[in-house]
């Protein structure tokens, strides 16, 4: 700790104003009203009001605090308190709001998350490196400034992201129009010739067997259901078993090369099954085997495509429970080519992407950075080494400059007054 600095507990240096008789439950908030209701929620308003009988009565601007929640807000405008968990605080005359506001901030994130319990009783009685008030407005004043820049970065970074989203869904787009393989085809002077055929004419497809404790005979054995599916995956960590007889196998046994398809839930969700492991599928899963001249990764990504652009609708059936029925199944429209430029439209489908993999991690990672690097501007915030030596020495050349123990002393006569 610097030595023009002081250690105070936060209790120290607010007030908590009372909101008993202001505060609004939420059942009781409306969706558009006068007065905002800011209560321990995420988002800065939770709802509205009309009664201006609940407006707290306070010196704005305050720090509301979620006692469940450990959500910091500064607020500067008029409201109405929400009901339980709201904490109000009033920052003392010698605290800078927002200074109190980031210091909460840091303070909150080192208090353990108790879940729903109550989280104030343990800020308040933090102790904290009081800098000089006009250090307080420089510390606010770079704070904010870096910030800015960081909150330019991180909207640049997920610009990118939407960007490669829609990368994504170009490449899929013309690798089902042709477009991707135009080269390819004049290079190996190939004619092209695409039709649009149903599924059932290059496949056979069934549903996966019902699954009946009591009917269910035969040995135990390993099956997948719907949670067991992700897009072009499949988690086995937990799979369950059900009983199989010999003369089931043919029919609900995965081989290799079979895509397996969501009935239900997202329907149309599916992957490439590449294991050589005896495992079966249950009843919510389709089991599509194709014929010769057939990639299955091909038809992966056009199911995928489909379900990205909302093509795959059309085939679903129930209103709010919605399903992929076999039959619907058999319908569904693919375009159909060779198998050599389904191989080319798979391999030039994968390289697009495995960039745009690599390109998205590195954003991932460039986030959480971001988010690690503005606790760390806070963390030298308070603790004294945020601010360069010749902006610490130009605050002490401020006519109103007075060391922290100065303002602690006011501080402490405030209270005695209040």
């Amino acid at each position: 700790m610097r030595e023009d600095w002081v250690e105070v507990q936060y209790q120290e240096t607010v007030f908590k104003i009372p909101t008993s008789k202001q505060k609004l439950k939420q059942k009781e908030y409306s969706q558009s009203g006068e007065f905002p209701v800011v209560d321990q929620g995420q988002e800065l308003v939770g709802g509205y009001s009309d009664d201006a009988g609940r407006l707290l009565v306070c010196k704005l601007p305050v720090i509301v605090f979620g006692d469940h929640t450990k959500c910091v807000k500064l607020i500067n405008f008029k409201f109405v308190p929400g009901a339980d968990g709201t904490k109000v605080l009033q920052p003392k005359l010698n605290i800078e709001p927002k200074y109190l506001s980031y210091l909460t901030h840091v303070l909150v994130h080192k208090i353990k998350d108790k879940g729903y319990a109550r989280h104030y009783q343990h800020l308040e009685k933090e102790n904290f490196p009081l800098a000089p008030l006009v250090e307080q407005r420089v510390i606010v004043a770079k704070i904010e400034t870096l910030f800015s820049d960081l909150d330019k970065g991180i909207a640049d970074l997920k610009t990118a992201q939407a960007q490669l989203k829609i990368y994504r869904q170009a490449v899929l787009k013309k690798a089902f129009e042709g477009e991707l393989t135009k080269q390819w085809r004049d290079t190996n002077k190939i004619i092209y010739g695409w039709t649009n055929v149903n599924l059932s004419d290059i496949s056979d497809s069934c549903l996966g067997k019902m699954l009946d404790k009591a009917k269910n005979k035969g040995l135990l054995k390993p099956y997948l259901g719907n949670i067991n599916v992700r897009w072009g995956k499949f988690n086995t960590d937990s799979l369950k078993t059900m009983r199989i007889e010999d003369s089931e196998h043919v029919r609900f046994q995965l081989i290799k090369g079979d895509l397996v398809i969501c009935e239900g839930g997202e329907p149309g969700r599916c992957a490439v099954w590449q294991s050589d492991e005896s495992i079966f599928i249950q009843k919510a899963l389709h089991r599509v085997r194709f014929k010769a001249n057939c990639n299955s990764y091909y038809f992966y990504y056009y199911f995928f495509y489909q379900a990205k652009i909302g093509g795959l609708n059309a085939y679903f059936t129930g209103t709010t429970i919605k399903h992929l029925t076999g039959r619907k199944l058999k319908e569904f429209k693919v375009p159909f080519c060779s198998i050599k430029e389904q191989n080319q439209i798979v391999r030039e489908i994968e390289s697009r992407l495995s960039v745009c993999d690599k390109v998205e991690q590195t954003i991932t990672e460039s986030l959480e950075k971001a988010k690690a690097l503005r606790q760390s501007i806070l963390k030298k915030a308070f603790e004294g080494s945020l601010l360069s030596a010749a902006e610490i020495e130009q605050c002490k050349q401020d006519p109103d400059y007075e060391p922290a123990a100065a303002l602690l002393a006011k501080i402490k006569a405030e209270k005695s007054k209040k």
